[in-house]
């Protein structure tokens, strides 16, 4: 139990009655920021497996892929369950009938009680969102969203390619139809200063947004980042400088709002940097060390107004 702060395990365990396990997929789908619509490059932090490092093969099928990851979670669970997490690329970047499928397939395993679907808030239209409202009347539904930052200059930076406001539209449309929305926020962006990282959770204090992933900016291999962080242009932030802003954010994240991340996995044969990043459990423990000595709580820098909200 992390009595600090709200975690997604309490609130899985909530909602399935247990521990559930999350599959991380590749559905086989590709992005606007990099298939030309929009760009052709991608955001400047974002691997060729387009953030789905750890799923499996998009050359097997959404079922295959389910049955590996099983057998990968009963290595250290026994949960009650499993989530079919999309992650790879736009998981809503797709014909409609094409994104059906996928989902359908997911659903039809035995033992998924959930879906997640990473996807940019660009990639919303009606009739994926009718879609999404309907899978969301049959099964516990997440819809996770890259903000990263809410600074439109540091979007421009990164290649987002869209600026904040298509974003919380996107929160509001789904917020419309009930469905949980998890946003993606990136500590560590280029140009961002703490001020920049505090406005970004201020403002999702203001949407209808359910859970957030905290995520250390990672430099991969074969990005436009890595050229950056090579010529010094850029770079990467320190284990005490990323615990103590995980601290601060909390301290002024809404409490109601579900804590999916505070820390991120990259490939060891991937990461340039921070190589501190790869042992996860050392970092975590140095956190929730952090969190008991100085009694830090998600939200205790908020007053009554803000936290009513």
């Amino acid at each position: 139990m992390e009595p600090y702060y709200r975690s997604n395990n309490d609130d899985y365990r909530a909602l399935f009655g247990g521990k559930v396990a999350k599959i991380s997929l590749d559905g086989g789908f590709t992005c606007p920021n990099r298939d030309g619509t929009i760009a052709t490059g991608g955001c400047i932090f974002c691997s060729a497996a387009g953030s789905g490092d750890f799923a499996a093969s998009r050359s097997l099928s959404i079922a295959e892929q389910i049955r590996q990851g099983k057998a990968q979670s009963a290595k250290k669970w026994n949960p009650v369950g499993y989530i079919a997490y999309f992650q790879a690329f736009t998981n809503t970047y797709a014909p409609v009938d094409v994104l059906r499928k996928r989902y359908e397939e997911a659903l039809a395993q035995e033992d998924v009680v959930g879906l997640s679907i990473a996807t940019r808030p660009d990639c919303l239209g009606e009739d994926v969102l009718a879609l999404l409202e309907e899978l969301n009347q049959r099964t516990a539904l997440w819809v996770e969203l890259g903000l990263q930052s809410a600074n439109d200059d540091t979007a421009k930076r990164i290649h987002r390619g869209y600026k904040t406001a298509v974003f919380d539209e996107a929160v509001a449309a789904l917020a419309k139809r009930n469905i949980r929305t998890v946003v993606h926020v990136i500590l560590g962006l280029p140009g961002e200063s703490k001020a920049d990282m505090l406005a970004t959770i201020q403002h999702i204090n203001r949407l209808p947004v359910h859970g957030i992933k905290l995520q250390l900016l990672h430099i991969l291999k074969g990005t436009a980042l890595e050229t950056l962080w090579k010529r010094g242009e850029v770079t990467a932030m320190e284990q005490e400088t990323y615990i103590n802003m995980l601290c601060l954010l909390l301290a002024h994240l809404r409490k109601d709002i579900v804590i999916h991340r505070l820390t991120g996995d990259a490939p060891r044969d991937l990461l340039c940097a921070p190589l501190w990043s790869l042992d996860k459990k050392r970092v975590r423990n140095a956190l929730h060390q952090k969190l008991r000595n100085e009694h830090i709580f998600q939200g205790m820098a908020l007053d009554d107004a803000t936290m009513s909200k």
